[in-house]
């Protein structure tokens, strides 16, 4: 049987991720494929780099964190198609995944996939969702 834990449970062990990560971590869009883990070489080309707000996210809520704040690179730099990103501390990986548009069912959305140098680069959706529901 698989482990299931309280929503008190669950909200905690996603407000620590946030914790882990520190304030202001640096969040990195980039092509190619997401590497194996957040211990791999990031590979791909960096499209966007964004410095997240203080508070990044919003309180855990229902076992789910959401972004919180404004998530945007007023300018891109370097063109290519997003496919994923990498939330970092220093050189340290905290989460990575992938990076779709609306409706595309990646685990952090766009406004726009396709990005060109200088463009404005907005996340519209991220969410952790705590297993053990």
């Amino acid at each position: 049987m698989a482990f299931q834990f309280s929503t008190a449970a669950r909200n905690a062990a996603l407000d620590a991720i946030e914790t882990a990560a520190g304030t202001a971590p640096t969040l990195t869009i980039r092509t190619g494929s997401v590497p194996a883990n957040c211990a791999a070489t990031r590979s791909g080309t960096v499209l966007a780099t964004l410095v997240l707000p203080s508070n990044w996210l919003a309180d855990a809520s229902g076992g789910t964190k959401a972004i919180s704040g404004t998530w945007q690179d007023i300018s891109a730099d370097a063109a290519g198609t997003a496919a994923h990103f990498s939330i970092d501390q220093g050189a340290t990986c905290h989460i990575q995944g992938t990076v779709t548009g609306t409706g595309g069912g990646g685990d952090m959305t766009l406004d726009n996939t396709s990005i060109a140098l200088g463009q404005q680069v907005t996340v519209t959706a991220f969410t952790l969702t705590a297993g053990g529901a």
